[in-house]
């Protein structure tokens, strides 16, 4: 089926291949045949060979793809977000002509980008007063050379100019002797104009090359300039608006302030505002009262659609409204959730800069218990562990001189000081997500799906707590690095967590208790705008509870990082999270809207509401709160109204999570909640790949950090050093004819997800038995 003739070399080394091959469609149609090409590190495929000028029917940049060999004709090609391929070749020797040239695309393709980045990285520095000096020295003394050689050619061409007047007039010296003083002067003219052109060409070379750098550094900065001038001019409008809106709720709050004086408020307002009527009001204690217990007189909250939008919910209204490839049941489910208010927090009106702390204070602190799920820990049987790092140092940096040259740029891409850091890796951030995991514990408890559902919500929400004021980057993990948590003594889990790829980054996770197993796979897209820092997460996240079978899925929300230049950063959390059930728990869902940061929105700021569903498309339970703070559930009594106005009366709310107060004075230590401060402490018996062994991190968390930053750079250039030879191997090997083995991570297997076409590092449960006999054979030396 391969088309051999069709192999060759494209432009820059990129390997050219093309041919028939089988690609997985869908469950009706199956595998079809379509037509191939591996061209300039792209793949793409095309229903027959007529298409090729016309009609792509898809493609994927290999420069940060997966390519995974599932069976002796089988492979898969991912992105690692939206596009996967699960391609089948004829024969075993056709599917390894194929990933070979694949794997040997990629490599090529990484390193012809990564020359483009350093090229733009090395004409986008700012050029040092020593090298504007040198190369003015340079120019002078070139420039100088060729006023000396003018100085000569104006000499020897007024002596051979007058030795052509003695030839011509001078009769008393023989005709030889004036012919010899003529070629004598000829000659000397001669050899310094030789010596003016080859000066010349000199400086003009010289010129031409300082030139072409100088002018794209001008580019560059006129570039920069006129960003920088939009984000002010942006700003500045920002702020106009705001103030405008400051002096509204002025206005309004002393229209209400009198109001209020001469009559009492009304339970229902004006037809524009949200109606609720609660018909009893209860104490409630904790989650482990039961909804359905039949001693317990049941409260009413029958809840009404707010006909007052805020401009979000129209946007995202309207775009479900023009998009044609939304089933209508999406959309209903969208709309459903937008139109449950029911948060009745109190406002924040600091747009995401408010103090956290107040959050934290209002949170009464608990002496005996930890959670509000009664979970006593005892001391004396845990092992001592720290309750803080260090305090953060206060080094001066030229924030803008770092950032301007990141504008637009895939930031995990870009090699940043520790400045930006936090003493954690990205794996140790991913175990952070357990912090709450008795909600787990409860949830496995639960005998009704949707129940079990809306407490599973209830921890995804959790996993952002942590978020709201820690705006330092992580470390990005290397290739191999590691990080195990075993905290089955308090917390009741172990976990592990591994750097599986490099290109592009891919961190599986792996965590489990007696009553419930997690795992996931995560990787993002970053991009910096200049006034923010978007993070698009990739990936998957699996929860399993053993004793019931129920498996759900779900993927993580966009996280932005506001105010890089100017102000005080403050994190927001934005997107649509869908909670999918399989196995037992097939066709349960809950959908989650995290509502985004609005100056005018009525509503509570980073609001999360949703809804959970069986598989009949009804609504059994309602989730409200906010990101930050706490999480409520409640069960759906009776709904009605129409399917696009619905009113649900429910039972009464119960508090499924609570942040857990800060740490005191933890705003010096990078904002760390205990279980962050505990990550990175020293630990014996460790893989030698573990995080807590880095030493850029450790020497960071000690305060040293021009020390961390050099150990940093010299870690990153040991991880190139290390590919660029693999990369070499592999070509070797491809120019021989034979196959050469992808990398494989330690402890994690890319393999089929159950009940999905989708393919998921899971993990091979050989780490603990490995750490149990200190027998860590085959670890990579990454330190």
């Amino acid at each position: 089926m391969t088309d051999a003739a069709g192999n060759a070399l494209a432009e820059k080394g990129l390997p050219e291949m093309k041919g028939w091959l089988l690609k997985w469609t869908n469950y009706i149609k199956g595998y079809q045949r379509r037509w191939f090409v591996l061209s300039k590190g792209v793949l793409s495929y095309y229903r027959n060979q007529s298409e090729i000028n016309h009609t792509c029917r898809g493609t994927i940049s290999l420069h940060g793809a997966l390519i995974h060999t599932v069976d002796s004709c089988t492979f898969v090609i991912s992105n690692g977000g939206t596009q996967t391929f699960h391609i089948k070749a004829g024969t075993e020797v056709e599917r390894q002509s194929w990933v070979t040239a694949l794997e040997l695309a990629k490599a090529k393709a990484i390193r012809a980008m990564e020359s483009e980045e350093e090229e733009e990285e090395v004409t986008a520095q700012v050029v040092p007063s020593q090298e504007i000096s040198s190369v003015v020295r340079d120019l002078t003394e070139r420039l100088e050379n060729m006023r000396t050689c003018y100085d000569l050619i104006t000499k020897h061409g007024a002596a051979l100019q007058r030795a052509l007047n003695d030839l011509e007039t001078n009769e008393e010296e023989s005709l030889a002797s004036r012919t010899k003083i003529v070629n004598e002067r000829a000659t000397l003219f001669r050899i310094t104009s030789n010596a003016m052109i080859n000066a010349s060409n000199d400086y003009l070379h010289s010129a031409e090359a300082q030139g072409h750098k100088w002018s794209k550094m001008l580019h560059h900065e006129r570039e920069q300039r006129q960003r920088l001038e939009e984000i002010v001019e942006q700003m500045a409008k920002q702020q106009s608006q705001m103030e405008q809106a400051a002096v509204m709720v002025r206005q309004n709050k002393q229209v209400q302030s009198n109001a209020a004086s001469g009559a009492a408020c009304s339970l229902v307002t004006s037809d524009e505002e949200m109606e609720f009527f609660d018909a009893e009001e209860h104490d409630y204690t904790g989650p482990a009262r039961s909804a359905e217990s039949p001693d317990r007189e049941q409260g009413t909250f029958i809840l009404k659609m707010n006909k007052r939008r805020s401009s979000s919910e129209d946007q995202v209204e309207g775009h479900l409204e023009g998009s044609s490839s939304e089933s209508d049941e999406q959309k209903r489910t969208v709309k459903m959730v937008q139109q449950v208010h029911l948060v009745s927090a109190p406002r924040v009106a600091s747009g995401g800069q408010g103090d956290d702390d107040d959050v934290d204070k209002a949170v009464p602190a608990q002496s005996s218990k930890d959670s509000i799920y009664g979970r006593n820990w005892n001391p004396d049987l845990m092992r001592k562990r720290r309750s803080r790092v260090p305090d953060k140092p206060h080094y001066p940096l030229n924030l803008w001189g770092i950032m301007k040259n990141c504008i637009g740029k895939d930031l995990s891409k870009i090699p940043m000081p520790v400045n930006f850091n936090e003493p954690l890796s990205m794996l140790q951030r991913l175990v952070e997500d357990y912090e709450y995991s008795e909600i787990l514990d409860y949830a496995s408890t639960c005998q009704d799906e949707c129940e079990q559902l809306a407490y599973l919500a209830a921890f995804t929400v959790s996993a952002y707590a942590t978020t709201t004021n820690r705006t330092g980057k992580p470390f990005n993990p290397l290739l191999g690095e590691t990080f195990e948590c075993d905290r089955m003594e308090d917390y009741g889990w172990r976990c592990l967590a591994e750097q599986v790829s490099h290109h592009p980054p891919v961190a599986a996770l792996h965590c489990e208790s007696q009553k419930w197993q997690c795992w996931q796979e995560f990787s993002m897209t970053s991009k910096f705008r200049g006034k923010y820092v978007q993070v698009n997460p990739l990936g998957g996240v699996y929860a399993l509870f053993p004793d019931s079978g129920r498996r759900y899925s779900w993927n993580k929300v966009t996280t932005t990082v506001n105010n890089i230049i100017v102000g005080k950063l403050w994190v927001d959390q934005h997107g649509e999270m869908e909670i999918k059930g399989s196995q037992a728990a097939e066709g349960h869902k809950c959908v989650l809207n995290f509502v985004p940061y609005s100056y005018f929105s009525r509503d509570v700021q980073r609001l999360v509401k949703g809804v959970v569903m069986n598989p009949n498309n009804e609504v059994k339970w309602v989730v409200r709160g906010t990101w930050d703070a706490k999480i409520e559930i409640a069960p759906v009594l009776k709904t009605t109204g129409t399917s696009s106005n619905p009113t649900y009366t429910t039972g009464d709310f119960k508090l499924a999570w609570r942040r857990r107060p800060a740490p005191p004075e933890s705003e010096k230590f990078y904002n760390f909640t205990t279980l962050a401060c505990q990550l990175n402490e020293e630990e014996e018996g460790v893989a030698p790949t573990d995080s807590r062994l880095r030493p850029d991190q450790r020497l960071m968390e000690q305060g040293a950090w021009d020390e961390s930053n050099k150990e940093k750079l010299r870690l990153e250039e040991k991880q190139r050093t290390v590919r660029r030879q693999r990369e070499a191997e592999a070509e070797e090997a491809a120019a021989e004819g034979r196959p050469y083995p992808a990398y494989e991570p330690m402890w994690f297997k890319r393999e089929k997800e159950e009940g999905s076409e989708d393919f998921v590092y899971l993990f091979k449960n050989t780490y603990w038995e490995a750490k149990a006999e200190q027998n860590f054979e085959g670890c990579p030396e990454i330190y």
